[in-house]
């Protein structure tokens, strides 16, 4: 079989894994449910449900009457790429050098083991249709500041609004962000641009406060202790009430299309957020204002309508819970468990989170939580906690906050943010002191507990390949050596015996091919193919510059 022609087209669709085997025939059975997570952006439980008597929330308050309620979800980071770099392979982002935020800052893309493949390829290659809203941020690509784009191997489908008519015949994973509830949604409406990054989401967030349903009065909010109680404070965390308000809408509009589509009895539902609030001392932190996140499931036959769960759950337990649901293999490299449905693991005594460098500031922060006490490491502990992030400071209240701080009005609680150096052990009762402010590292009735922390990190940073303990310039040395990208072999096809083999020499590839033009299908296994038939295949090595095109036609008899 000869190859006739060879071309480059952008970067548009879907690939496949090459190394995977057919899966087996159950794994292919009609009851296989559809998945649909739903994830908001930078939000903490501040949610009806959870007892936040401002939220207005009536679409996720009737999801959780409905279903399963997780009091003690976390993250393994506090801000969104590491965070989806480790929900999207089920293993922390530290432990395959997605770690930093965001890793193009550094000249590279990260480069995962070559085994180690995303969830929703996994999958797709299961025979789930895989569709996706818009935001990916999985940290191996730098396109568009590395916020949307990705592997095209992952998806079907990238860039819709729900489901489509997916569903009937085939079961399907959709993973729909609403960007709504975003850190910058929380600026006021028509603030003045002081860059251009801000200048381009100008537009967005006229359009989203366009949807506000009703105004939060700033009087009635309740301000965490950790920031002064302002007028400019209550504010801007009534704009992020607001948002929250216009979320919840567009989750109900998603639940009614799955009743309307007659879906709803074969779906799971999870909704959740990708960290924490975005405010101040929240997002970009492993405290509980950055990692501590809501979570409701509804999994018809499976989950209690209005039961609630209090085991520790983490983002990398989302990717084994989701194929296990599936009746796809769950891989090795895996590090979440199974917390829900056949096969549920146990729950872990220690659930882990970290931070590096937060875009143009290196910091090395490592934390470890139990159900009740959260121990936390600065690993570079003579730098101030605020540090100046640029995008972070565009919030008002921050602007407030570091006024105050620099002409010594800020005093108290909301002071100790702003101390020029750090406690390099931090350990809090979470049942006590909710906000994490008494830090107890050196009370004598908490050595033994902090001893004992302290060496269940030492065991976690051990075992886990955390490669955010490495010089970042390493890190990019090894994924792109020379400070040049690789690219991925182009693809050989073969016919042997009758059937199309698809093969790539680059190691971890992944593969997938069209017939005549058509979609691009994912390649898990030789097939046939008509005679005449023209094969346009193309492959990938995560955080690689993709292959050529090679098209070639199937010899007529």
């Amino acid at each position: 079989m000869a190859i006739t022609n060879t071309r480059w087209i952008p970067c548009l669709a879907a690939l496949a894994l090459g190394w995977l085997l057919p899966f087996p025939a159950e794994a292919q059975a009609p009851e296989r449910p559809n998945i649909l997570l739903i994830m908001a952006e930078d939000l903490s439980p501040r949610i009806g449900a959870y007892g936040d008597p401002v939220a207005r929330t009536p679409n996720i308050d009737r999801l959780a009457r409905e279903g399963l309620l997780f009091e003690r979800a976390f993250t393994s980071a506090g801000v969104c790429a590491p965070s989806r770099a480790g929900i999207i392979m089920g293993v922390h982002a530290d432990s395959w050098g997605a770690g930093h935020m965001r890793v193009g800052r550094g000249g590279y893309a990260a480069v995962p083991p070559p085994e180690m493949k995303a969830f929703p390829e996994l999958l797709r290659a299961a025979g789930y249709t895989t569709l996706n809203s818009r935001k990916t941020d999985y940290q191996m690509e730098t396109g568009l500041a590395g916020t949307f784009g990705g592997p095209f191997t992952i998806w079907d489908e990238s860039g819709v609004d729900d489901w489509g008519d997916h569903g009937a015949d085939k079961p399907f994973f959709a993973y729909l962000t609403l960007e709504g509830t975003h850190e910058s949604q929380v600026w006021p409406t028509w603030s003045l641009p002081r860059s251009f990054l801000q200048l381009v989401m100008l537009p967005m967030r006229v359009a989203n406060h366009s949807t506000w349903i009703h105004e939060t009065d700033p009087s009635s909010v309740q301000v965490p202790p950790y920031y002064p109680d302002t007028r400019t404070v209550r504010e801007d965390m009534a704009r992020h009430y607001n948002n929250i308000e216009a979320m919840d809408a567009e989750v109900g509009k998603l639940l009614a299309k799955l009743e309307e589509d007659g879906l709803a009895d074969r779906t799971i539902v999870i909704w959740t957020t990708d960290h924490g609030d975005g405010l101040p001392r929240a997002k970009r932190w492993p405290y509980d204002s950055g990692i501590r996140i809501p979570m409701i499931v509804r999994w018809p036959g499976v989950t209690e309508p209005g039961s609630v769960n209090a085991e520790l759950v983490s983002g990398v337990d989302f990717a084994p819970t989701f194929l296990q649901a599936a009746g796809a293999p769950i891989p090795e490299y895996v590090q979440g468990r199974v917390f829900l449905g056949p096969g549920k693991q146990p729950e872990p005594e220690w659930i882990y989170a970290a931070r590096d460098r937060i875009d143009e500031h290196l910091d090395r922060v490592r934390a470890v939580r139990d159900r009740r006490y959260k121990y936390v490491r600065h690993l570079i502990p003579d730098q101030p906690y605020v540090l100046p992030i640029a995008f972070r400071n565009t919030m008002p209240m921050m602007q407030e906050m570091n006024g105050l701080a620099e002409s010594g009005a800020l005093t108290g609680t909301p002071a100790l943010w702003f101390r020029e150096t750090r406690d390099a052990e931090e350990l809090f009762d979470t049942d006590v002191d909710p906000h994490e402010v008494h830090n107890l590292v050196g009370e004598p009735a908490f050595a033994e507990r902090v001893a004992r922390m302290r060496a269940a990190l030492d065991q976690w940073l051990a075992s886990s390949g955390d490669l955010g303990l490495l010089p970042e310039e390493e890190i990019a040395e090894r994924f792109w050596p020379g400070g040049v990208q690789p690219t991925t072999a182009v693809p050989t096809i073969s016919l042997h015996d009758g059937q199309v083999h698809l093969t790539s020499a680059s190691q971890g590839a992944s593969i997938g091919f069209s017939l005549n033009d058509g979609a691009w299908q994912l390649y898990t296994a030789p097939f046939e193919a008509p005679a005449g038939t023209e094969i346009t295949t193309k492959a990938i090595r995560y955080g690689w510059t993709e292959s050529d095109e090679v098209v070639s036609s199937i010899p007529k008899d």
